[in-house]
């Protein structure tokens, strides 16, 4: 595959699991499509013109030809500069690495990851927080993220793997679409009763077997693991946290439980106010399996991955021959 296939399958895959359904992201597309023909010509030299095809802005082709091919890629959660030698050190040693495959973004992807916030608007309206409540409360948090991305070194590990000339992308919002549709389906399939079915669940996973192997499973924070669980949202895609204004909202519409990847202090003791149980399932576990189901798409096509920074590395499809 080329890097440019790379990008538009994880682009694929996030539409294809987007909790806004396909036809709410194309409504997103067509939105930017609309406000790039109303710019002035002077004004469209700055806009990106990927939001035209690509509804994550957090999603990107960082550095490197879209047109080289991929044969072995080195991912991980977080790539910064030290990861970046870490390719060009295999490389010297007879390894191959084609491309750096991070989850978290970095470069003009973190500069503009509040821009995917707005995903969560929808899926607190799919849980029966009216949208016109939803898009309120996430206003005021969307514009305290943009403002904390703002004074960031965005570009340190971009321009290290740009001098050591090894091609570099992010996918972050594509993959934990991915780990939100797989938890939740899995949650409604199941039906666990209490918190701690919810627990078991989760461990019968290998990423979060190996996380509680390690320390940093899923743990109750909220509630105790005796306390029914009711209606469950998984809440791990939209970039970062949402609003803490959202749990009263969330108590309103009936939802039980959150399963989520991390939650602040502030945010924790406002959904402990609302009487809302809340599971962490654990950053990295989560994360990895996100990126598990992407980088097995690129296993089945042949292309070898190679696992580092906290990716905990689990295969769930065999590769194809050929």
């Amino acid at each position: 595959m080329k890097i440019g296939e790379i990008y538009r399958l994880a682009i694929e895959k996030g539409i294809e699991h987007d909790p806004r359904g396909r036809e709410g992201v194309e409504k997103v597309l067509a939105a930017a499509r609309q406000k790039y023909e109303e710019l002035k010509p002077e004004e469209r030299v700055w806009y990106d013109r990927e939001k035209l095809t690509n509804p994550y802005s957090d999603t990107r082709i960082l550095c490197g030809d879209p047109e080289n091919e991929v044969h072995c890629v080195l991912s991980g959660i977080d790539i910064e500069t030290g990861e970046v030698l870490l390719a060009e050190r295999l490389r010297s040693r007879g390894q191959p690495i084609d491309l750096i495959i991070a989850h978290h973004p970095e470069g003009r992807a973190i500069a503009a990851l509040h821009e995917v916030m707005h995903l969560q608007e929808d899926v607190l309206a799919r849980f029966g927080v009216p949208i016109n409540v939803a898009e309120g409360i996430m206003a005021s948090r969307i514009s305290e993220v943009k403002r904390g991305l703002l004074p960031l070194n965005h570009n340190r590990a971009v321009d290290a793997a740009r001098l050591l000339e090894i091609p570099f992308m992010c996918v972050h919002t594509a993959a934990d679409n991915l780990v939100t549709h797989f938890l939740q389906a899995l949650m409604d399939e199941k039906k666990p009763e209490t918190l701690n079915d919810i627990l078991k669940l989760l461990r019968e996973l290998p990423e979060y077997a190996t996380a509680t192997k390690n320390g940093a499973g899923p743990e109750v924070v909220v509630g105790e693991r005796e306390r029914r669980a009711g209606k469950i949202l998984v809440d791990m895609t939209g970039g970062t946290s949402g609003s803490e204004d959202a749990y009263g909202k969330l108590a309103q519409a009936g939802v039980g439980t959150l399963l989520v990847m991390h939650i602040d202090e502030k945010h924790r003791k406002e959904a402990e106010k609302n009487h809302i149980n809340v599971i962490n399932a654990g950053h990295m576990a989560s994360d990895s399996l996100g990126m598990n189901l992407f980088l097995d798409e690129l296993e089945a096509r042949g292309i070898k991955v190679l696992a580092c920074a906290g990716l905990i590395r689990v295969v769930r499809k065999q590769k194809q021959d050929g």
